[in-house]
């Protein structure tokens, strides 16, 4: 069989969405003969890319459409459209030599062009849905709201309606989905993003021990944007004023610098930001004591971030600062790892910044143990990647 994989990022980039893709690739290729289209690396935002990662068993053609890092809407769109244009063109001019195409693709434009001319050629079609649009991005506009589900809520039922198959990454949302785009039950598929647990069991195997000379360690690691919501972090860090303690910001990002900036200017000393080299989460997130996951309010109904499951195989407790009612939230409370706040509060971040750093060791691990467990049993890789694949039979 001759698969088409559309990825919107791909390694090198070092996100979850472009490993899931490569993930997924390297499994194919062992059967079918395999091409993924991408675009040029950019993510993270201001992310140095060690090597081209060109594979063996599958070609790579990297696409010379317009690519946005930042976080500029007005650019975004126009990384969307242009890497849907390309994707459009390479379709139609190998269409005869494609048997089924994957689209982990760009919402709107990007989408709007694949679906349109794998329909136009009769080409079976897989999206994968990790966020739902137009409702992630008008849900930071309530002024727009409206007006933005209005107009594109119906491209985006016009678009999951034409694809032959859909993959949710939660029950929530293929709920939310069949019920807002009123579509079947039985083409929206369930699949959760996963991490490679081998990368965390390898680091544990090694048998290098917790650092033990340290200052008691609250971390975030993941990317430093404006819907993250770091910035909760170091309020609540400085208002806390906890002795012996520090506050790590690790990875890259588009508000990396301007919180720099910031924690300059709180004057503290015990705020460090760190980088991560590919390959370096476990090592890195080993030398925390607690991890940190603030979304701002709103954000995190219809998603999980993919930090959630790197916590979770680092065996680390994790403070959640997000909407209770979120699928993120609700993991955390099943598996009984950690603590949830609501979101964009740094009053209550500080108070239980203190509560948690006077506990003891072993009730630390113990939630971080967890959270592991869980973890292997709903976002390992083993157990996720398979359903994937199974799609494509």
């Amino acid at each position: 069989m001759n698969i088409l994989i559309i990825s919107a990022v791909f390694p090198p980039e070092p996100v979850v969405s472009a490993n899931l893709s490569r993930d997924l690739a390297e499994e194919l290729s062992k059967n079918n003969q395999l091409t993924v289209l991408c675009p040029k690396p950019t993510r993270p935002n201001g992310f140095i890319m060690n090597n081209n990662f060109e594979p063996d068993n599958y070609k790579v053609v990297r696409l010379n459409s317009f690519t946005c890092p930042s976080s500029d809407l007005l650019g975004r769109f126009r990384e969307s459209f242009s890497f849907g244009r390309y994707c459009q063109n390479y379709i139609e001019a190998n269409h005869d030599k494609i048997d089924i195409i994957y689209a982990n693709t760009w919402p709107f434009f990007a989408q709007y062009f694949t679906v349109s001319t794998s329909k136009k050629f009769n080409i079976p079609l897989i999206i994968h849905v990790h966020d739902i649009y137009p409702e992630s991005f008008s849900n930071k506009i309530p002024a727009l709201k409206t007006l933005l589900n209005f107009i594109l809520l119906p491209i985006d039922k016009f678009l999951l309606n034409n694809a032959t198959k859909i993959i949710a990454i939660s029950k929530k949302m293929k709920n939310y989905l069949m019920n807002t785009r009123k579509i079947s039950g039985d083409k929206i598929f369930i699949v959760q993003n996963w991490q490679d647990e081998n990368n965390f069991m390898k680091f544990k195997l090694q048998g290098k021990l917790d650092i033990v000379d340290k200052p008691f360690t609250f971390m975030y690691l993941g990317n430093i944007g404006p819907v993250a919501g770091v910035n909760l972090l170091l309020e609540s860090f400085f208002n806390a004023n906890l002795k012996n303690c520090r506050l790590v910001i690790a990875g890259s990002g588009s508000m990396k610098e301007i919180l720099k900036k910031k924690a300059l200017e709180l004057k503290l000393d015990t705020i460090e930001f760190w980088d991560v080299p590919d390959g370096k989460v476990p090592e890195i997130q080993n030398q925390a004591d607690v991890m940190l996951l603030p979304i701002k309010k709103g954000s995190a109904l219809s998603s999980i971030p993919s930090k959630l499951p790197a916590y979770m195989f680092s065996e680390k407790p994790i403070i959640g600062c997000m909407d209770k009612e979120s699928d993120t939230a609700k993991a955390i409370i099943e598996a009984n790892c950690g603590w949830i706040l609501p979101p964009e509060n740094p009053e209550l971040l500080s108070r239980l910044m203190c509560e948690v750093s006077s506990l003891s060791n072993r009730e630390l691990k113990n939630k971080g143990y967890k959270g592991f467990n869980y973890a292997i049993n709903n976002y390992s890789k083993k157990r996720n990647l398979v359903k994937l694949v199974n799609l494509f039979k």
